[in-house]
């Protein structure tokens, strides 16, 4: 006979040990979630953003951007970006605020700059546990920025659009950990893991346990079998 499982047999294997599979799941859920929620130290986040515009020919008495010269702004915002995570910007940050306590190196790995497509527009977003921290090293990197940029390129015109807020009255919402998103990835990688388990156990397991199983793996018809007595059954009969 062929020992090729359907679809059914997959579903009886499963339906057999499902309250080990509930309980992993459980278990592994309700771990990765504590974790996340009691263990993992929170980050928050703090962004400003800034617009960056060439200056105008000098011999312009109206200070107007054709499309060319949009385009080229647009073009630069991707030096723009590196440049505000070089020494020339973050050393200057770090002299200017020691309270910060932090290294050019350190300030880096806490920075990320991005842009929207299409516009002169970046976004400095500082992430760090303390959300007053991040907060202030954005607006201070925006600033000096500002400031150190006219020096690198022919560029006066630098607009800090909106700084990051400082002492909020609301406590902000950290953006790690996730939590619920934790939560749901471990849930579905839990049962697959559970599932993989069960399917490798029930393949690493070649006893016989009932009828179906003699029939099914030796082809064979079941002649008789012997029942599983209950030990205070078995002690009635032998006084009667």
């Amino acid at each position: 006979m062929s020992n090729e499982l359907d679809l059914r047999d997959y579903f009886q294997i499963v339906r057999k040990r499902i309250w080990w599979i509930v309980s992993f799941v459980l278990v592994i859920t309700i771990l990765v979630g504590g974790y996340s929620k009691f263990i993992t130290e929170p980050v928050y986040e703090a962004s400003t953003k800034i617009i960056v515009n060439r200056s105008a020919d000098a011999n312009s008495s109206i200070q107007q951007l054709n499309s060319d010269e949009v385009n080229t702004n647009i073009r630069m915002i991707n030096t723009y970006k590196e440049i505000i995570k070089t020494p020339a910007v973050l050393d200057k940050v770090v002299e200017q605020h020691p309270e910060f306590g932090l290294t050019s190196d350190q300030l880096m790995k806490k920075i990320k700059v991005s842009s929207v497509n299409d516009t002169q527009v970046m976004t400095v977003i500082v992430n760090d546990p303390s959300y007053n921290l991040a907060a202030k090293i954005a607006n201070a990197v925006s600033e000096v920025f500002k400031q150190e940029i006219p020096s690198l390129f022919n560029i006066q015109n630098v607009s800090i659009l909106n700084q990051a807020k400082v002492d909020v009255e609301r406590e902000p919402t950290p953006v790690s950990p996730n939590t619920p998103l934790n939560i749901i990835i471990a849930f579905i990688v839990s049962i697959m893991i559970a599932l993989g388990l069960t399917l490798l156990l029930e393949y690493l397991d070649d006893t016989i346990k009932s009828e179906s199983d003699v029939e099914r793996y030796l082809g064979l018809p079941t002649i008789a079998m012997i029942a599983k007595v209950n030990p205070n059954e078995s002690k009635v009969t032998t006084r009667e």
